[in-house]
């Protein structure tokens, strides 16, 4: 999971309405706002807590914004060399160059290309 380039405190800005962009190769793929989430922030730390001791620098994951590529038409695949940004606003920019995953991949559920499997 990429975190960065900066890890922020509630102190340290207002995250209820903060717009969430995210680009491959300069074309924006996604983009939304904080204030768009299903759950906001505040009552998904309320909620993890609630079962969990939360400690200084856990991270909660949130999900994703629509417009993720295999569920555009056509699918969007992400390829070696492809460079994907993700942007939140008053806080910075992470940039990733993607490469290829060594390895075999016969056994993956999916290639990017292929028809989705559903199910075990």
């Amino acid at each position: 999971m990429p975190i960065g380039p900066e890890v922020v405190t509630a102190d340290e800005v207002d995250i209820s309405d903060l717009a969430l962009t995210t680009t491959l190769n300069g074309q924006v793929m996604q983009s939304a706002r904080t204030s768009q989430m299903l759950i906001d922030v505040p009552s998904a730390v309320e909620f993890f807590s609630s079962f969990t001791t939360l400690r200084p620098g856990d991270v909660i994951a949130t999900g994703t914004p629509g417009g993720v590529g295999f569920a555009r038409t056509p699918p969007v695949w992400m390829r070696p060399g492809d460079v994907i940004e993700v942007t939140i606003e008053g806080i910075g920019t992470i940039r990733n160059r993607v490469v290829a995953e060594a390895g075999d991949r016969s056994q993956w559920r999916w290639h990017p290309g292929s028809p989705i499997r559903v199910g075990l």
